[in-house]
């Protein structure tokens, strides 16, 4: 028993040493940095501001169609819900104790919604939709809830310009380290 022990203290010791002098060429030994371009095709958040809305549009008629090949199958034909979330209705109800949270009646900023829709939407194929389409579900679905018109066409400006109903009824954090 007392050879096992000292061979278990002799592997791990020369391990240690062996991993030392790994980490003393590089951090942990494999990799590198990331390049400009690389790091470029992961930045694609979109401040609540609109800060970083890529270059493009999509109008609400455009969208219709995106939104019935697309989203239609989970959130149904007129944003009602389904599998997915209700995207449509529920104003008014946020203070209520039955509160209906959707892209109308809860969402604070609609260039976050375009980046919501690019990134995780559809759900089978995030990332799949052009920017054009996204704009265009974009703004489909806030002209469903009557903020944008029937004949609107959205763009990195105009998205941003958009005053959600609730935007102003979230608090802010009060930490300090958070912006």
């Amino acid at each position: 028993m007392r050879w096992r022990e000292i061979c278990g203290v002799a592997f791990a010791i020369l391990l240690c040493a062996s991993a030392s002098t790994a980490r003393a060429q590089s951090p942990y030994g494999i990799g590198r940095p990331a390049t400009a371009a690389e790091i470029a095709g992961w930045n694609i958040d979109v401040g609540r501001d609109g800060s970083n809305l890529p270059k493009g549009s999509g109008s609400v008629s455009h969208g219709r169609e995106v939104f019935a090949q697309q989203c239609a199958s989970c959130h149904g034909d007129n944003g009602e819900g389904g599998l997915g979330d209700r995207l449509v209705g529920g104003l008014g109800t946020i203070g209520t104790t039955k509160p209906i949270r959707t892209v109308g009646s809860f969402w604070p900023y609609a260039p976050t919604l375009f980046d919501y829709i690019r990134r995780a939407m559809p759900q089978n194929a995030p990332q799949s939709l052009s920017d054009e389409d996204v704009y265009a579900v974009s703004a489909y679905v806030l002209s469903l809830n009557g903020l944008v018109g029937a004949d609107a066409t959205l763009d990195a400006k105009s998205l941003a310009a958009v005053k959600m109903p609730n935007r102003d009824k979230f608090v802010g954090d009060a930490r300090p380290d958070v912006k």
